[in-house]
């Protein structure tokens, strides 16, 4: 770790921002030192500050867990490496596979529409809308190089609210790129913009849950990678992590190898009575149930018992026209404006990193740290829930951007109405502002008052 360790109120107040929206005590905030070379995970929204400060109430919720009074070490190298994992990942050598070739942005009729096809039923949807054939020995089929292509045409002829209408509703995922403009007036856009980043309940007046001195035991039921993120993290932290796979539908191996850290890994059916019935065993031992499931699609599953604490992730949050809708980073990315603040004219852009999954997954794990230290004190089965589109909000609305025209007010004197900046020199009993605005050049006598 290098030595440039410095407390900076100024890049901690995505930390102090977070921190609140977990119910954090601010008088822990000062343990946190930053450090590192600047200039990393560049954009212009500030990914930086959100992949800083989600780390930084991981570690403070950790240390409070812990009972521990050391600084918490939020190194910006080490911030920002991290939120590449699955870029940087290599097994004996091989670059890492991320995204399949149909997964990416497409040229619509009047816009931009971006798919994800990472998993043969999504890929399947994708063809199947679009009335293409997939595989060299399907009759009509495109050539294997030439699928490409052939999806490319056959979305141009398309608008892009039709592509994503159509292949949603096919059970595929494409996302229609749309402005900050357009979504904060798109009907689940006001819906992730009325509710908190993090979404913390008590739900019943259970006893605290005796451990007896033994780690938590998280029982993981989340993929693709917020989700992973935070139980990699809670595993880093001393947690007991079992994952539960489906058996038929594997996540990609090279994700799956680089979110597996610390982890213990089964596979298990849920439409299996057998392997619900081992489900429901180990989550009656179990101290959190973490999941990354659609709101509501784990309900028929009754996967729940008093003193449980459970982490619930979505992609677009539990209400709205959407809230049943899968979807991963790059898709939110697009539907919430963020890809076209970040692109140009000619062609949308991309974070960094997949900034929206890994910021949401550490503060996912700092939710569940701070309910079971909650939970510890005052008992009660604990909820919290986060969503990857709520975490867009954050980076693009409540984030310390530079906006001027918050530091601006307005003034009436001898020269009109003015706009101007506010002083800088602020503090308690301090002025507010000057107490008297600015006159005409030479009009006042000589004289002191």
């Amino acid at each position: 770790m290098d030595t440039d360790m410095r407390t900076d109120t100024g890049i901690g107040t995505g930390t102090e921002l977070l921190w609140s929206a977990l119910g954090g005590d601010p008088a822990l905030l000062g343990r946190v030192v930053y450090g590192g070379p600047s200039g990393l995970l560049g954009a212009r929204l500030p990914v930086m500050d959100l992949a800083r400060a989600s780390v930084a109430v991981a570690g403070l919720a950790a240390v409070e867990r812990a009972g521990l009074s050391g600084p918490v070490r939020v190194h910006d190298g080490a911030v920002a490496t991290a939120f590449t994992s699955e870029r940087r990942l290599r097994v004996d050598g091989r670059a890492p596979e991320v995204f399949a070739p149909l997964s990416r942005f497409w040229r619509a009729r009047d816009g931009w529409v971006r798919t994800h096809a990472n998993y043969p039923h999504h890929r399947a949807a994708l063809l199947a809308v679009l009335g293409l054939k997939d595989g060299a020995d399907a009759e009509g089929a495109a050539p294997g190089g030439a699928l490409p292509d052939a999806v490319a045409a056959a979305i141009a002829e398309r608008t892009a609210v039709e592509t994503e209408t159509a292949v949603y509703g096919a059970g595929g995922l494409a996302v229609a790129l749309r402005t900050p403009e357009e979504w904060a007036a798109h009907p689940q856009g006001r819906e992730v913009a009325a509710h908190p980043l993090v979404v913390r309940e008590r739900l019943d007046e259970a006893p605290p849950r005796r451990r007896d001195g033994r780690p938590p035991r998280v029982l993981d039921l989340t993929r693709v990678i917020a989700g992973p993120v935070a139980t990699r993290t809670l595993a880093l932290l001393g947690a007991d992590v079992l994952r539960i796979d489906p058996p038929g539908n594997p996540e990609l191996p090279d994700q799956h190898a680089d979110m597996a850290f610390g982890k213990r890994t089964a596979a298990l059916d849920l439409e299996r009575p057998s392997d619900r019935r081992t489900v429901r065993e180990l989550l009656d031992e179990a101290d959190v149930l973490v999941t990354g499931y659609r709101p509501g699609a784990l309900d028929r599953f009754e996967l729940t018992r008093p003193g449980l604490v459970v982490a619930r992730l979505s992609a677009w949050g539990d209400d709205g026209p959407w809230a049943e809708r899968r979807g991963f980073d790059s898709l939110v990315q697009v539907a919430t404006g963020i890809a076209a603040v970040e692109g140009s004219a000619e062609r949308p852009g991309t974070l960094p990193a997949q900034a929206l999954d890994h910021g949401t997954g550490y503060l996912l794990a700092a939710a569940v740290l701070r309910a079971l230290t909650e939970q510890d004190r005052d008992g009660g089965t604990r909820l919290v829930r986060l969503a990857l589109a709520r975490t867009g909000h954050f980076l693009t609305h409540s984030l310390a951007r530079y906006e001027p025209e918050r530091h601006l007010t307005e003034a009436d004197g001898p020269l009109g109405r003015l706009l101007h900046a506010r002083p800088p020199v602020t503090y308690d009993g301090g002025p507010a502002g000057w107490s008297r605005p600015p006159g005409v050049a030479g009009a006042d006598a000589p004289v002191w008052l």
